[in-house]
């Protein structure tokens, strides 16, 4: 990796960290206050709809759309160019995002029975309550994705990657402060004040304080109406497909959520949690990764650099599948471990403890593709191919929903099976795709037939599947030790037995890993193994 990227790299990964950590803070409050109850799984589901507009808005990937544009408009013309393309695009999208932002608020209470229809009455009242404090928080998160987008075209990474920090720290000060008093309220305020000041005022403020920038590009005349401008149409051409697609990314959680509410009281409240601890790696290394590594493989294509494009992403994807399959292991050993210190043994029993394990464990079979999948669909994005991740994602969503409907019937468990299978095959067919796409391009290639040099199966992904395959074995061989030697992983009065079970499943773990990583011939982890060594 460049240094450009490696420095970004461990900014935001840094930043990540912390954010997970402030998190972990945040999702703790949270569960020693609701716990797994009626009023948890409510709060939970209130965030489908703001999500969903989130994601029709294109609001994950705006700053993967904009960033192109706006450094092609820099090339062209420098800053006042620049300036101009932000304003004319920020625009329009500004006026559509209020637009849908109102129609989702006056239609929560009408779309209650779609979106949980295991619910009663009252916990219905209380979704549309708390929906529609959720909702306006997604036009912080739209409008500061554009301004954190003009940040991350000129490699500014500072402010967009401070911003989670306050929404995260807003949320968990809301629920400390409030949360005895107001309950799963108390969090929905703290979602719409931490937008506000973190997605939002965070990069609002980076751009006030550049220099020569004070007034937000007062030289390229402000807000602008040109909606027949070719750099807007060629935004909103390459975001409809995210619009318009759906996605196992974006709807994975969402599909999750809405069977879990027929699964009883606490269902969803223990599906989020264990989501919640696989996402922390995924966090941490995937997000960062992708972040910091976009700006460059943007600016790759943009030269004509597309095999050295396709090495940055390849470099990129092994450290990231390494660093997620560490992750893994520890997750599927010791999540309810992790699960108890978190969430505290008072509102949650240790049965419901246990289960939030299970469900992260398998969760977590598929946490080497949830790390990675904003990585590879950054190879589309870079080369302005955003309808091709779209139709596969569309695809695959359809192919799977035989796949989820057998998962929803069997119980939490296979539902979450159905999660991590789905996911896996998104992202071998997406890896396989934008390899392609990159290496015709390098090529100079106009046909999508199949060449001498177009892989069949890129060996990272098999690599991949290797590397989970010793996660898998090396985790059973903490069952084993479960099942032989319970009086060892017992879970003991206090914190402190929890702390060493945890010590030990999470030492047998990685130490059967370790082996099998052996025997497999695994490189990648022995060589990462052994720089530890080395450096300890």
């Amino acid at each position: 990796m460049s240094k450009a990227v490696r420095l970004a790299s461990l900014l935001y990964i840094a930043s990540m960290a912390l954010s997970r950590v402030i998190g972990l803070v945040r999702e703790g409050v949270i569960g020693r206050v609701l716990g797994d109850s009626g009023e948890a799984d409510v709060y939970w589901v209130a965030f489908i709809l703001p999500d969903f507009l989130n994601y029709l808005l294109a609001g994950g990937a705006l700053s993967l759309v904009m960033i192109p544009l706006l450094q092609r408009a820099q090339q062209r013309g420098g800053e006042a160019e620049e300036w101009a393309c932000f304003w004319r695009v920020s625009t329009p999208l500004a006026l559509l995002a209020v637009g849908l932002t109102l129609t989702a608020w006056l239609s929560v209470e009408a779309l209650t029975s779609t979106l949980a229809p295991g619910f009663h009455e009252d916990q219905r009242a209380l979704l549309t309550h708390l929906t529609r404090i959720i909702i306006p928080a997604q036009l912080f998160h739209l409008m500061g994705a554009t301004l954190s987008a003009k940040l991350q075209a000129r490699d500014q990474h500072l402010a967009p990657a401070l911003a989670p920090l306050l929404y995260t720290g807003s949320v968990a000060a809301a629920g400390l402060t409030l949360g005895a008093q107001l309950g799963a309220e108390a969090f929905a305020w703290g979602v719409l004040i931490g937008s506000a000041l973190g997605p939002f005022g965070c990069p609002l403020l980076a751009l006030l304080l550049s220099e020569g920038e004070g007034r937000l590009g007062r030289g390229a005349g402000g807000p602008r109406w040109h909606p027949r401008h070719e750099e807007v149409k060629a935004y909103f051409w390459r975001a409809l497909p995210v619009m318009l697609g759906f996605s196992i990314v974006a709807f994975d959680e969402l599909i999750v959520k809405r069977f879990g509410t027929g699964m009883g009281e606490g269902a969803v409240a223990q599906l989020h949690y264990a989501r919640t601890l696989m996402r922390v790696p995924m966090g941490v290394f995937g997000l960062a990764l992708g972040m910091a590594a976009f700006p460059t493989l943007s600016r790759h294509c943009a030269q004509g650099q597309h095999r050295e494009a396709l090495n940055l992403l390849t470099r990129s994807l092994k450290a990231l599948l390494l660093l997620a399959v560490l992750s893994q292991i520890a997750l599927t050993a010791v999540g309810a471990e992790l699960a108890a210190l978190i969430w505290g043994r008072a509102r949650l029993t240790d049965e419901a403890l246990r289960a939030i394990g299970l469900y992260c464990a398998t969760l977590s079979v598929g946490l080497w593709a949830w790390a990675s999948h904003g990585l590879v669909a950054r190879g589309f994005y870079a080369l302005g191919q955003t309808w091709r991740p779209t139709l596969l994602g569309s695809l695959v969503t359809l192919g799977a929903v035989p796949l989820y409907l057998w998962g929803a019937s069997q119980g939490p468990f296979t539902l979450c099976l159905a999660s991590s299978g789905a996911i896996s095959a998104y992202v071998l067919v997406l890896w396989w795709w934008a390899r392609r796409a990159l290496l015709s391009e390098a090529l100079n290639k106009t046909s999508n037939k199949p060449s001498a040099e177009a892989p069949n199966l890129e060996p990272i992904m098999v690599d991949a599947l290797k590397l989970s395959l010793v996660a898998v074995l090396g985790v059973m061989s903490v069952r084993w030790l479960e099942s032989t030697c319970p009086e060892w992983t017992a879970w003991t009065p206090g914190a402190l037995g929890v702390v060493s079970a945890a010590l030990v499943k999470g030492s047998v773990s990685v130490g059967g890993a370790l082996v099998i990583a052996a025997l497999l011939r695994v490189d990648g982890l022995q060589a990462f193994v052994g720089r530890f060594l080395r450096g300890a």
